[in-house]
């Protein structure tokens, strides 16, 4: 098409040239790293789960409080898997009478106690118990049961629980300790006690209570195992080192094994090699999202393999029960979260919930965009629970790495991309892909005042500049909005886009794009953006812009570009030929070319502008730079070029809509300037490419060449004088 096609070509002639556009609507602030960021971001988020109605059957251990059956001690022998320091935990618990092991609940800590302890007992002649959480007063230790309070509550004038406190004294009964019978009536000779400390146990009264413990027990020559959950009380016993130890829970595959002998041994030859083949295969694995279940959900799994192999248990259900795995897990770090009801003793437990929070939306990002993350979302759910309690930090952790293991979290080398280079990191991520969404769907859809100060913690993240923290936050909120979008809207999407950062502005269309992947939302979102675009606020119509350029809020590429044509009459054209390229850059760029070729010979200015400024950008904008919310794997070898270089290689048959489009903005005298410095800029990038070099010289004679019409003579000159110097 040439200058003299364009009936406002004269017009044009004496108006406002257009320029190349520098950067995007953000200033630069979504494109280095963005792209892997995003891709990160969506593979950890979009994982479906298990149905909400399965929950976890209850574990047969561990036991119910009181004497054990005997018969449940010899199917403990017979299945039970030494632990890494076996022997040397025996040897102190019969040496001093106690041992506490700190380490998870469902790692198999309580197994091991009750293993250590039938190995002693029987030996002295005793047998075993389980006190359970707490300490009944029945056991005849005095006043053992309110040093294990430890609560912090003062009792008389600044006296804690159980810390000082006369040996006559008489403190009421506190908040769980078990008060009524428990079968225990008193300490017996050569008896060992199984006793679980409660989750909130408070650190500063833990090391008092094991020595009375242990006083106690070796006075009456009996045993007792104490398990201590990770946490500040943990931290605290292991730095002393006096009666405590860490758990290292056994092999899952070795617990599998033994579960799995023992439910199928008098059954049918050949159906234990058919549950250890099903245990083998690939979906089983990506059902249960586990990098390694911990003992607890072993068992768990050889009673669901038994009952598969058995013909109990149909495929289908099988998978659906080990979907619900991580679901469960997070239910139960949530219910764990619940029990402390006031600051500061809640600290803990809410820094504790903060983490695994935050660490589902940056799962496998770096360290300390995590843990900075965390504290934020910590300060927030501190101050909700006491609005007049200002929370500090802590600024040294006893045990490096111990918080990550209450968030089944591990640490290791990883990188992040920072546009042009990568950087090394320390890495942290779940220890399985499906606790991410777990956790993250969880704390939303159960526990419906967490919503508050989860929304404020996105929303402050979302205008964070790094792309390595705000799209993370941004995709989280989408999710968050297609799970309650009333809620979603009014809390994450409307403040986000009504702000006057153009990051915020950018999450907002990002977290709006992202709800509508759900088919029941597109529609509500798709309504949303179109009032936004005819309306006369120009953050909301920059926001719908931006979101139609992920190709996703109207339903197809095809439908966005409408929208993006609407908007380009009431905008000048920055914000709208962004999102424009950015569909270019995506899976169908055959149709925005067609659909720019159309706005080309549009008789409204708006849009001719928006068809030559997306031209222009295609050749000076990088194509990581423009990364969207689907994977376009056929771009990924070209992710340093410009989209029009790697539009080019990727689909051959794009040349000649793409020549044609190039030769208009050569031509026309209100691009022809930019055109000619934009094309120049290409070619000397491709220069020092030899891929990109020898796609370009491959396309340049259809842009030099249209049937009869040349190359304009100036455009021509400048493009040989640079072909030259390379």
């Amino acid at each position: 098409m040439s200058a003299a096609e364009d009936i406002d070509a004269p017009a044009e002639s004496r108006g406002r040239r257009l320029d190349i556009p520098k950067g995007d609507p953000l200033d630069g602030a979504g494109q280095p790293g963005g792209a892997r960021t995003a891709r990160e971001a969506r593979a950890h988020l979009h994982i479906p789960l298990g149905p909400a109605r399965l929950r976890a059957e209850p574990a047969p251990y561990p036991l119910p409080e009181g004497p054990v059956p005997r018969e449940e001690l010899d199917r403990l022998r017979r299945l039970y898997r030494t632990v890494p320091g076996y022997a040397a935990m025996r040897d102190h618990l019969r040496r001093t009478g106690l041992l506490a092991l700190c380490g998870e609940p469902g790692t198999g800590r309580a197994w091991t106690g009750l293993a250590l302890l039938a190995e002693l007992s029987e030996l002295a002649g005793g047998g075993v118990s389980r006190l359970g959480a707490g300490i009944p007063h029945g056991l005849g230790i005095p006043h053992v049961a309110d040093a294990a309070l430890g609560s912090g509550i003062p009792y008389g004038p600044g006296i804690p629980y159980g810390l000082g406190t006369p040996h006559d004294s008489v403190l009421p009964p506190g908040p769980g300790i078990p008060q009524g019978p428990s079968g225990v009536e008193k300490t017996e000779r050569g008896h060992g006690y199984l006793l679980e400390l409660p989750a909130d146990q408070a650190d500063f009264a833990v090391e008092s209570l094991l020595d009375r413990l242990r006083a106690h027990f070796a006075g009456h020559e009996a045993f007792c195992v104490v398990l201590v959950a990770g946490g500040p009380a943990a931290d605290r016993l292991l730095r002393g080192r006096r009666h405590a130890v860490p758990y290292e829970p056994p092999a899952a595959a070795d617990v599998l094994d033994r579960h799995l002998t023992e439910l199928l041994a008098d059954r049918p030859t050949g159906l234990l090699e058919t549950a250890h083949t099903t245990a083998r295969r690939p979906e089983l694995a990506e059902a249960l999202g586990l990098d390694e279940p911990r003992p607890g959900e072993a068992a768990r799994l050889a009673e669901l393999l038994a009952a598969h192999a058995e013909g109990r248990l149909s495929e289908e259900r099988l998978l659906e029960h080990c979907r619900s795995f991580a679901p469960d897990q997070a239910r139960a770090w949530f219910l764990e979260a619940g029990r402390p009801g006031t600051l500061p003793a809640a600290l803990p437990a809410l820094r504790a919930a903060a983490l695994r929070i935050a660490l589902a939306v940056f799962n496998g990002s770096a360290h300390s965009l995590m843990a900075e993350a965390a504290e934020l979302l910590a300060w927030e759910l501190a101050v909700t629970l006491d609005p007049q309690y200002a929370p500090g930090r802590p600024l040294f952790a006893a045990r490096p790495g111990a918080s990550l293991a209450t968030a089944r979290a591990v640490h290791g080398d990883g990188v992040e991309d920072l546009g042009d280079a990568s950087v090394p990191v320390r890495a942290v991520w779940f220890e399985g892909r499906r606790l991410a969404p777990a956790v993250l769907h969880e704390s939303w859809d159960t526990h419906h005042n967490l919503r508050g100060p989860m929304a404020r913690w996105l929303r402050g993240l979302c205008d964070d500049p790094r792309p390595q923290v705000w799209v993370r936050a941004a995709v989280a909120a989408g999710v968050l909005c297609a799970r309650d979008y009333l809620y979603g809207l009014v809390e994450l999407a409307l403040p986000l886009a009504r702000t006057d950062s153009p990051v915020q502005r950018m999450a907002a269309a990002t977290a709006l794009a992202e709800a509508s992947r759900i088919p029941e939302v597109r529609p509500a979102v798709n309504g949303l953006l179109r009032d936004w675009a005819r309306g006369d606020d120009e953050r909301e119509r920059e926001t719908a812009a931006l979101a139609h350029g992920y190709g996703l809020a109207a339903g197809s590429v095809a439908a966005s570009l409408e929208e993006l044509g609407r908007i380009a009459c009431a905008d000048d054209g920055r914000t709208t030929s962004y999102g424009v390229l950015r569909l270019l850059a995506g899976s169908e760029p055959e149709t925005v070319l067609t659909a720019l070729t159309r706005w080309l010979r549009d008789t409204r200015r708006p849009r001719r502008d928006l068809a030559l400024l997306t031209v222009l950008r295609a050749v000076t904008t990088r194509t990581s730079h423009l990364w969207g919310l689907c994977e376009v794997p056929e771009l990924e070898p070209y992710a340093a070029w410009p989209p029009a270089t790697a539009v080019l290689a990727a689909h051959p048959e794009c040349a000649p809509r793409l020549a044609e489009l190039l030769r208009a903005a050569l031509t026309w005298a209100r691009s022809a300037g930019a055109a000619e410095d934009a094309l120049v800029g290409w070619i000397r990038r491709a220069g020092g490419d030899e891929r990109q070099l020898t796609v370009l010289c491959g396309f340049l004679p259809r842009l030099a060449q249209d049937g009869d019409e040349p190359l304009d003579a100036a455009a021509a000159t400048r493009i040989r004088e640079v072909l030259e110097a390379l």
